[in-house]
């Protein structure tokens, strides 16, 4: 697959994977390409845990689903991120950012013109829709065969310094890789940020996941094979009409945390 070809097919996965575990190919080669990212200094502040384990993985689903009914049922995530929310095709053609909700569950498309008022807030509750989106994440992320871990060393991440940006612009870059080789092999990942959104279960996550006083844990991911039909067709780039948009590893079957965490190098083992 041509390199330009895989940047324009990215895109983040809102649907199920395929229940086929991620091969350990396929994951020493997604920690290759996070460990030849560019860092300042070639600092690599980077660390990577691969979760497997079925337990876990139900575990940290739970979290996130009850994170998100929570975060639906008190209006507060609706009214974080309104201003990126597009509910018709016309709206995403004119404006060319933010999310189109083509896809809506049945039971919230009654309440798109009345998502964002204190009435449709109390009406999504008396139905329980907030209840029922929840439990659909929850059944999404659990379904999932691969969570994905991102951490950086606080060594490095110091907020309100300098290195903080630094190691931050590195992870991004880091992950940028991860996800365009996803595509590369027939794969879709998303961001369980539901977690982040409700106090208290962030801190609940990097319980679950053992992670070391001396590392800080960013973000998780999902990830697993795509079914053919899912996976992002090709597109035809050729016309000048058309518009551009405006705008390490701790693994999880290790005995203890102590002997899988590594650094995240191009040259380690990803199995540390």
């Amino acid at each position: 697959m041509e390199f330009l070809d895989v940047i324009r097919r990215r895109k983040t996965t809102n649907g199920p994977f395929l229940p086929t575990p991620v091969t350990e190919e396929h994951q020493r080669l997604l920690m290759e390409v996070a460990g030849r990212a560019p860092s300042q200094l070639n600092s690599q502040p980077w660390r990577f845990v691969v979760i497997e384990d079925r337990a876990t993985i139900q575990s940290v689903a739970a979290i996130s689903g009850g994170s998100m009914t929570a975060a639906m049922s008190n209006g507060t995530f609706f009214e974080r991120y309104k201003p990126y929310f597009r509910f018709s095709t016309e709206e995403m053609a004119t404006r060319r950012d933010g999310m189109l909700f083509d896809r809506l569950p049945p039971q919230l498309r009654p309440f798109t013109k009345h998502v964002f008022t204190r009435r449709g807030q109390v009406m999504m509750n008396a139905l329980r829709v907030p209840q029922k989106l929840g439990e659909e994440n929850r059944w999404l992320v659990a379904g999932s065969p691969l969570l994905l871990g991102v951490l950086l060393d606080r060594s490095e991440y110091r907020p309100g310094e300098l290195s903080s940006f630094y190691s931050v612009f590195s992870m991004g870059a880091a992950m940028e890789n991860i996800w365009l080789t996803t595509v590369e092999l027939g794969m879709g990942i998303q961001f369980i940020s539901f977690p982040m959104e409700v106090p208290g279960r962030w801190e609940q996550i990097a319980g679950l996941l053992a992670v070391p006083d001396d590392l800080e844990l960013m973000a998780v991911y999902r990830l697993g094979y795509l079914p053919e039909e899912q996976r992002r067709p090709a597109i035809d780039w050729s016309s000048s009409e058309r518009k551009l948009p405006s705008q390490y590893v701790f693994r999880e079957t290790c005995a203890t945390p102590q002997q899988g965490w590594d650094d995240g190098g191009s040259q380690r083992p990803a199995n540390g």
